[in-house]
């Protein structure tokens, strides 16, 4: 419980640094940078291998991964190991105070099973969480920081139930490699160096715990740098022993509530009896025909499944594979699909245990020729507008910002069984607030901040128990036969949809191998502005697309695809080459 007093308690140091941190954060607004962005990178090669793969966003993760593939164990248990190192060595990006969906097929079964671990608002929330006195909406970077974005941290839970149902190797298997990495130190990577150096989150330079860590006798941590984590390994062992219990209504639990509401900046409402309510849910996956393929994705309250699903429906009449991949032509039409799908998104699509989200009229085959039908190929088609499928409500379009500091792997094991697993703590370093070594997220920035535009309520929301709808895009493409092909996903934000529909096309249309579709030069629109990526040959269409009525923007972008094709011959890998992730397999 927060007390009334609890302010007035803080001492003036305290009240300083939060106003300064107010501050930076009002200034940011202005322009909110998306940090993890690179150019000029080098191209990787596709990774072969006959048996068993995982592909994971940190080197350390993916040799974890592949050390359980090694031990027998199955690929979720792999995936555990590998995020549990992630937890660890991409602090920034995913870890146990953040949540996950992950789709898992069980190919002797020919199953596909989804996981919904995403973080919940806590019961004592209300509409106007992020609302001024005024009643208006907070602006994002104002929010982020501090206890009031955090959501119960649903990571773990997802995990555990996948582990009780597919996994071969024992729980506490699994977090030896990430407690050995936490004691024994890694090495810190170039990307960490830059991203703890830029101002996106002004919290890692401020609150104590964070800072800390990461400014060690107030020097910043350096690429090279060993650098451990002995409150982190004292956790994982806590829950390799004890399970995840320990987590959700033992100590941990215990720390996470009151880091939470006692936070010096924005402290929050999340209370023990929302960790110990917390459930991750097992849901019924989102599936939709693309030429002889059928592509599949998670459910609401992640829109990426349904979205890359529209975005690849609309194209069909339209024969991507008769353009050279990242033709004009193929690039204009993947940006005027996309401007339709994230038109029905921003309206309908939330948590559908909470809003009557029009999930098949969404997917209804007629419903997407009428949608395609608006597809002019000469001309851009400006702002699109949300349909009307069938069994829709009265909704207003929402203004969530959703941050592109996420992670993604994929794996594929020996008896062909294959996850593919998005996770996140949302914004870069999340909110900042550290627990026992771990980030909490700040998801619950992900619901729009105004619960009313217009006078109409917005699908997503913020509501007690809700969960905040995300554009996590964890795939799997099946062929004819229900035969496995590929396992796709992506961090990157909202971008996620585009890059991961632009990542399917380019394999089964433009007949790319995995890292050649993955290496492509990235476009973007979420029914705004054409960006094309910075310092590649795809930026030089802009002036022909401008012809064409776009308004563009060449920029970064900071797609981190991971994904395994499945062939005849064994496994392709691929990694993205902006990020430093690691295709392994044998």
């Amino acid at each position: 419980m927060i007390h009334s007093s609890f302010l007035l308690r803080l001492s003036t140091v305290t009240l300083i640094v939060a106003q300064l941190l107010l501050s930076q954060a009002a200034q940011a607004k202005r322009e909110i940078r998306e940090p993890e962005a690179a150019t000029g990178f080098n191209q990787k090669q596709a990774v072969s291998a006959k048996q068993y793969m995982v592909v994971a966003a940190n080197p350390y993760a993916s040799k974890a991964g592949l050390a359980m593939l090694d031990k027998g164990g199955s690929a979720v248990d792999a995936a555990i190991a590998a995020q549990l190192v992630l937890s660890l060595v991409e602090p920034q990006s995913s870890g146990l105070g953040g949540g996950t969906f992950m789709l898992h097929w069980h190919n002797k079964k020919q199953q596909l099973t989804t996981y919904d671990g995403r973080e919940t608002a806590p019961q004592q929330v209300t509409s106007a969480l992020f609302l001024t006195e005024q009643g208006k909406p907070l602006n994002w970077s104002e929010a982020v920081v501090g206890g009031k974005s955090v959501g119960v941290p649903g990571l773990l839970a997802a995990l555990n139930k996948a582990h009780q149902q597919f996994g071969v190797l024992p729980w506490q298997t699994l977090f030896q490699p990430a407690i050995e990495l936490a004691e024994q130190g890694f090495i810190v990577s170039a990307r960490l160096e830059k991203l703890l150096g830029m101002n996106f989150n002004p919290g890692i330079h401020i609150l104590p715990e964070i800072k800390q860590y990461f400014s060690p006798n107030g020097i910043g941590i350096k690429a090279g740098d060993t650098l451990k984590n002995p409150k982190l390994a004292k956790v994982l062992r806590s829950i390799a022993k004890d399970g995840v219990e320990v987590f959700y209504q033992g100590w941990i639990a215990k720390k996470i509530v009151e880091k939470v509401q006692n936070s010096a900046i924005s402290p929050g409402l999340l209370s023990l009896d929302d960790m110990k309510n917390y459930q991750a849910i097992e849901r019924a996956a989102v599936c939709g025909p693309y030429h002889q393929y059928k592509v599949c994705g998670m459910a609401p309250p992640s829109s990426g499944g349904i979205s890359v699903i529209q975005i690849l429906a609309q194209l069909q009449s339209f024969d991507l594979g008769q353009y050279p991949p990242n033709s004009l032509p193929a690039v204009h039409l993947l940006t005027q699909s996309a401007r339709l799908a994230f038109a029905d998104r921003n309206k309908y699509i939330a948590d559908s245990d909470f809003v009557s989200v029009p999930v098949k009229g969404l997917l209804a085959a007629d419903y997407l020729v009428k949608r395609a039908a608006l597809i002019d190929e000469k001309t851009d088609m400006g702002l699109a507008v949300a349909g009307n499928p069938q069994n829709s409500l009265v909704l207003a379009n929402d203004n969530a910002i959703e941050r592109p500091s996420t992670t993604h792997l994929v794996v594929v094991d020996k008896q062909g069984n294959a996850i593919s697993m998005t996770s996140s703590i949302e914004n870069g370093f999340g909110s900042a607030l550290m627990v026992q070594g771990f980030i909490l997220n700040n998801q619950l920035t992900d619901f729009s901040l105004a619960p009313k535009r217009d006078g109409k309520w917005v699908a997503n929301r913020v509501e007690p128990l809700k969960r905040p709808r995300s554009s996590m895009a964890p795939m799997m493409v099946f062929n004819e036969d229900n035969l496995l092909r590929l396992v796709v996903g992506a961090p990157g934000g909202s971008r996620i949809i585009n890059y991961v529909a632009q990542t399917i096309v380019g394999v089964l249309d433009w007949q790319l191998n995995v890292q050649q579709a993955i290496n492509l030069p990235k476009v973007t629109n979420r029914n705004s502005v054409t960006t094309l990526e910075l310092d590649t040959d795809i930026a030089k269409l802009k002036p022909a697309l401008e012809a064409k009525g776009h308004r563009v923007n060449v920029r970064a972008l900071n797609s981190g695809l991971h994904a395994i094709e499945v062939t005849n011959s064994g496994l392709v890998g691929g990694a993205d080459p902006r990020r430093e992730g690691l295709a392994l397999g044998r």
